[in-house]
């Protein structure tokens, strides 16, 4: 397909189209079972001309950006074009010599900025395409977590058999995401909890037994140890992950390996709480932890009588298992706390997001998934700790009208990335620190919360969404502009089309 386009850049609409791309991927005839990603990829050149091309296109088994990039353009001067694609281009050394890795072909094509839908599902893959791009000074940015979300349940069965392929990888990658992929030396398997290893073992259903070839093979390919060789023997080590996943004590090694909470109501003293050793135990221990410290009440709007926390687990439990999951562990000192009050619950975790994923994304909640640690990642996600990475996301969204709560917030200040729960609607007042909203009253703050999680509504969807006028629903809207709490499309007031946008400061 190739059109000409002169419209405004609408980054959206090239991921729709990217995605309709990758539906049309022919699949290889195979007689081993093994599925094929779907891959779709739109090249948009500088004079506006607009080409696609989708995996197995003109040969099977083809890339899609190879398709692209060397069958469809390879006589055309591509210098300053954009690219979506719907995966991770392969990283080098991803293909055998001599082939290209798909991210050596576009650097080499010297497109200058490249959108991806979903990060190479591989733990010894993921991301390491995107920062070879990034560091051959090509911008990188991710699709949004809607077209993310439609892209993983089209290759569901290709992800699935994916994670299951790192197992059988053995070639180790030129490019390194972070130095905790390497060995340790001076430390060794006595360092690994065998109450973690079985732990993992039997949330993961994996049919080893501890302590068996197959284990240590698993946690090899999947960079937990390393083989290495001593006086012409060969042994395995623990990488930096195996010993923040299974150590006995990772603080040992690195002091900021530790999640320390505390809890503080009304006028009693401080209650601290800390959360050390392995860290495939620690997400169970700190949710049975919530579940004692929130504080409870009796429910009878049912024959049995039920205790529930006066606050969500569920929400809490995505903001904990992402600072345990996304959080920089090579910032020495920057711990994870958990600060807990009348007013407030606060998740504070090291590091800015990872590139190419921006604090305005994560602020606006539209951030997409794309692991910091992919070894880390691999092993919560084995364990059924972390469900679809844009769902925490959603989780968020959806405070005001899951739990008629308001919609947390994130924060930066150096070296804290912080995400803030209000406990209530009233508290939510004072600990967001904007003073202009005491001068809303419950019915208009919780009107002000729905619009937050839109994002953005028209005067008709709000009276809608509220059963109010139109009338009512203006004097809302106007006040919340007012306040200064909304902007507008800039469309005339009158128009349909005009609509009124969340100021996310």
């Amino acid at each position: 397909m190739v059109k000409k386009t002169t419209e405004k850049f609408n980054p959206e609409e090239y991921m729709q189209m990217a995605i309709d791309a990758m539906n049309d991927s022919i699949d290889e005839p195979r007689t081993d079972g093994k599925v094929s990603p779907k891959v779709g990829v739109i090249l948009i050149k500088p004079n506006g001309t607009v080409e696609s091309a989708c995996r197995g296109e003109l040969r099977f088994g083809d890339h899609a950006e190879f398709t692209l990039v060397e069958r469809k353009n390879r006589s055309e001067k591509l210098d300053g074009s954009i690219l979506f694609a719907t995966l991770e281009p392969c990283a080098p050394g991803a293909r055998h010599y001599p082939k290209l890795g798909c991210a050596e072909r576009i650097v080499n094509a010297r497109v200058k900025e490249v959108w991806i839908g979903i990060e190479d599902p591989d733990p010894d893959v993921d991301r390491k395409g995107i920062k070879f791009l990034e560091e051959n000074g090509i911008t990188v940015h991710m699709f949004y977590p809607q077209f993310q979300k439609t892209i993983k349940q089209i290759n569901k069965e290709f992800l699935k058999q994916a994670l299951e392929r790192a197992n059988d990888r053995k070639e180790k990658k030129e490019v390194v995401l972070s130095n905790l992929e390497n060995s340790i030396p001076t430390m060794d398997l006595k360092q690994f909890s065998e109450k973690a290893i079985q732990y993992y073992i039997e949330q993961s259903k994996l049919p080893y037994a501890k302590n068996s070839n197959e284990l240590w093979l698993h946690f090899e390919h999947t960079g937990i140890v390393q083989r290495v060789k001593i006086n012409n023997e060969e042994k395995y080590n623990p990488t930096g992950f195996g010993i923040l996943l299974f150590g006995i004590n990772p603080r040992e090694k690195y002091q900021q390996a530790v999640v320390k909470a505390k809890v503080k109501y009304g006028n009693n003293a401080s209650i601290p709480k800390d959360f050390e050793g392995p860290l495939v135990l620690i997400p169970k221990e700190i949710e049975l932890w919530l579940e004692q410290v929130l504080h409870s009440e009796v429910s009878r709007k049912q024959f049995q009588r039920k205790t529930n926390t006066l606050f969500p687990i569920e929400p809490l439990r995505e903001a904990i298992i992402n600072a345990l999951v996304h959080r920089d562990y090579e910032q020495e000192g920057a711990k994870t706390y958990i600060e807990i009050d009348d007013d407030k619950i606060v998740v504070k975790s090291a590091g800015l997001p990872v590139s190419p994923i921006s604090l305005e994304d994560v602020k606006a909640f539209r951030a997409p998934s794309l692991s910091r640690n992919p070894k880390i990642t691999y092993v919560f996600n084995r364990m059924g700790l972390m469900e679809e990475s844009e769902l925490g996301m959603e989780t968020f969204r959806g405070m005001q009208e899951n739990y008629e709560l308001p919609l947390p917030f994130y924060d930066y200040k150096a070296p804290y990335l912080s995400l803030t729960f209000s406990r209530s609607l009233e508290a939510f007042k004072t600990v967001s620190g904007n003073k202009v909203l005491g001068d809303l009253n419950k019915e208009e703050l919780i009107g002000f919360e729905w619009l937050k999680s839109k994002g953005d509504v028209s005067k008709k969807e709000y009276a809608i969404h509220f059963d109010f006028d139109e009338k009512k629903a203006y004097r809302h809207l106007s006040k919340f502009k007012k306040l200064n709490l909304l902007s507008d499309n800039g469309e005339k007031s009158n128009s349909p089309n005009f609509r009124y946008i969340f100021k996310n400061d």
